[in-house]
């Protein structure tokens, strides 16, 4: 045994308290003994702080630790203290008692582990009294915090490439969430693109048991879950502020003990909810993401989402919060329509580019199809992450197999009105058209008049959203951000649609949207009006960032929404809008002119494939003529249209006669449009 591993034996009994390594660490803390730049892939709870804290012991000098959490930072600093170890943070949350003493350890030479938040890094000064104290040793946590499109950006991380060369020092990267992009990242910006040693110690928790549900009174579903585990101590993540009051509230006139933690509290009373949570047995605390990054109780018995997690990385990270101990620990996730346009419109209303919204929509897919799973999901989480050989036993549908149904006619029923809307539409009106529910929109398009209209009686409207949320999951429509998220068809569905290929559905949730009805949520406009005030709004941050004011001080949300609703198609339109004065139409009047119209301007894809033939002027002509003719001679008839296929169709006809178009449209249609489409077919 050499003296280093000796002495990291010896550390490890005397001052950590433990008999043997677990798993994959002795290896890593003698590559960052060794002064080897590192880069280490370990699952929550597999021992990831002992593997900077033992060489920060075992080499001379000081090991600056970045983490990106005060109260991470506290914790492992009063764990060290604890031990015997040298340890300080220097942190905003400070005393001036604890920074006193953070400075005299360093000065004394008897800190060997000094804490820092990444934005610490911004200040000049920061380098040239690292290098005086004696830093010879960089170690990273939450290293994945570095990728700038991923679920945990800390900007100041990347300044951390920066200081290790200043430094000249080795740098041990420490995180438990990284995909193969989010691997390359860090060996980009911390290491400079100069591979270090990786250690890759697989993502599984095997003690972590899984469960996804789709929500149905979801309130209820998350009190019988607590209620069936008293006494344990668990984590409730809510998507909104409010969410973790009211459930808080309900945990405890159900009798549990149960707090909230959310951003929008003052920072004194988030530091006392951390402590209780670290202090008390059994307590739940029901929590935004704000919480948790990092939390070292041990204990966490489960972890609930009350809304579904933004990506597959950010659910892997939150549920990694329990079972740290090893012991068993239990998980369930909530899902459902709604959640799926937020998690949407939050990645289409940002200001990412477009390859990086595509793949964090890539990245709810992901979750999507986790979520409706029909075999066991620890195989198909841990194939995100590129692992293969899994054994599970500790999931929802190892434990009960999913009642699954031949899928096929349902879903070509809906890629077909898909298909026959051209992939404008959202799932709203396209379950309109299934349904057979002749609605204003329905029929001003022309919509009742489709084949597929009224076909999917089979099931009522929650039994279709949760099928189009289901070829969400199966990655077979996605919306659609350029079309206001209208649906549509990937290369996948395609198979399906031809009659190539066949595809199983879940019954049980399907059963489930069926046999339960709740309030509908209230909407600030309707479901098919939601994607183009999406698309609004992100234009009104960005245009806010760059003037650096108030989203409102553009445009308020009722502007906004009564755009949404009534489209204007020019600058004279726009002007008729609430809260639109002469000069926000002059600085702002084209831009959202453009976010509302663009489905306009841009050439639509079927008269795209007629450029350049004698067809295209032929299929505007008739374009124009069916507008006027849309609502009959007099203007006063019910509206009819044909569908930009079914003009095209028209458009390259020869030869045409009375019969000939009758066949075409239909008697209907040939009725309204025929003389005309026949005059201007026959100037060809």
């Amino acid at each position: 045994m050499t003296a280093t591993a000796s002495g990291a034996t010896a550390l490890l009994r005397d001052v950590f308290g433990f008999d043997a390594f677990r798993p994959g660490q002795q290896e890593i803390v003698e590559a960052v003994t060794a002064g080897e730049n590192v880069l280490a892939i370990m699952p929550t709870g597999g021992g990831k702080s002992l593997c900077f804290q033992m060489p920060a012991l075992l080499r001379n000098g000081v090991t600056v630790v970045i983490s990106p959490l005060i109260a991470l930072m506290r914790d492992q600093v009063r764990a060290l203290q604890e031990a015997g170890v040298g340890a300080g943070a220097l942190t905003s949350g400070n005393t001036p008692d604890e920074t006193d003493a953070v400075w005299e350890g360093l000065e004394a030479g008897t800190l060997r582990l000094l804490y820092m938040a990444p934005e610490r890094l911004a200040a000049g000064s920061v380098t040239g009294m690292l290098r005086r104290v004696g830093v010879n040793l960089i170690a990273v946590d939450e290293a994945h915090c570095v990728s700038q499109w991923g679920h945990d950006f800390r900007p100041d991380y990347l300044r951390i490439g920066e200081l290790r060369r200043a430094l000249d020092v080795p740098l041990a990267a420490f995180t438990a969430t990284a995909d193969a992009e989010t691997q390359t990242e860090i060996v980009q910006k911390l290491f400079d693109g100069q591979a270090p040693r990786a250690f890759l110690r697989g993502f599984d928790r095997p003690n972590i048991h899984l469960t996804f549900a789709a929500k149905n009174k979801p309130r209820d579903q998350i009190l019988n879950f607590a209620a069936a585990r008293p006494g344990q101590s668990g984590i409730v993540y809510c998507g909104t502020r409010a969410k973790t009051e009211g459930i808080a509230r309900a945990l405890r006139e159900a009798g549990q003990k149960a707090i909230h933690y959310h951003g929008g509290m003052e920072a004194e009373d988030r530091r006392i909810a951390e402590r209780q949570f670290q202090q008390e047995d059994g307590l739940i605390v029901c929590a935004t993401v704000a919480f948790g990054m990092g939390v070292d109780k041990p204990d966490i018995r489960w972890v609930a989402h009350a809304d579904l997690p933004k990506s597959i990385e950010a659910y892997y990270q939150e549920i990694g919060r329990a079972g740290r101990d090893g012991a068993p620990a239990e998980t369930l996730t909530l899902f459902g329509p709604d959640d799926i346009r937020l998690r949407r419109s939050q990645i289409d209303e940002g200001l990412a580019p477009p390859e990086r919204r595509a793949a964090d929509h890539a990245r709810l897919n992901a979750l999507l199809g986790l979520a409706e799973a029909l075999t066991c999901r620890r195989k198909q989480l841990l194939a995100y992450f590129d692992e293969h050989e899994v054994t599970c036993g500790r999931c929802d549908l190892c434990d009960t197999p999913a009642e699954v149904f031949d899928g096929t006619t349902a879903v070509r029923k809906a890629l077909s009105a898909i298909l026959r809307t051209e992939e404008w539409f959202g799932a709203g009106h396209l379950i309109d058209i299934l349904l057979g529910v002749e609605t204003d929109k329905v029929k001003a398009r022309g919509h009742d008049g489709l084949p597929t209209f009224g076909v999917g009686g089979e099931y009522d409207r929650r039994q279709w959203q949760a099928v189009f949320r289901q070829m969400m999951g199966h990655d077979l429509i996605r919306p659609d951000p350029e079309r206001h998220g209208a649906l549509r068809m990937t290369d996948a569905a395609l198979p399906i649609l031809r009659g190539e290929a066949e595809i199983s559905l879940r019954r049980d949730t399907i059963k489930a949207a069926g046999g339960s009805r709740r309030p509908a949520v209230k909407a600030m406009v309707s479901e098919e009006d939601a994607p183009l005030l999406s698309a609004l709004k992100a234009k009104r941050r960005a245009l806010a960032e760059a003037a650096k004011v108030p989203a409102y001080i553009i445009f308020t949300d009722r502007t906004l929404i009564e755009m949404a609703e009534t489209r204007p198609r020019d600058l004279d339109g726009m002007a008729r809008i609430g809260g639109v004065g002469a000069k926000k139409l002059e600085n702002y009047g084209a831009d959202f002119l453009r976010v509302i119209n663009g489905e306009a301007e841009a050439m639509h894809p079927t008269r795209r494939k007629l450029a350049g033939r004698s067809a295209g002027s032929v299929y505007d002509r008739l374009l124009e003529v069916q507008a006027d003719l849309a609502r009959g001679e007099g203007g006063t008839e019910k509206p009819l249209s044909c569908s930009a296929s079914l003009l095209a169709k028209v458009a390259q006809m020869h030869n045409a006669d009375d019969a000939a178009l009758e066949r075409l449209l239909g008697e209907r249609r040939a009725e309204r449009f025929g003389a005309a489409f026949l005059d201007i077919l026959s100037e060809r």
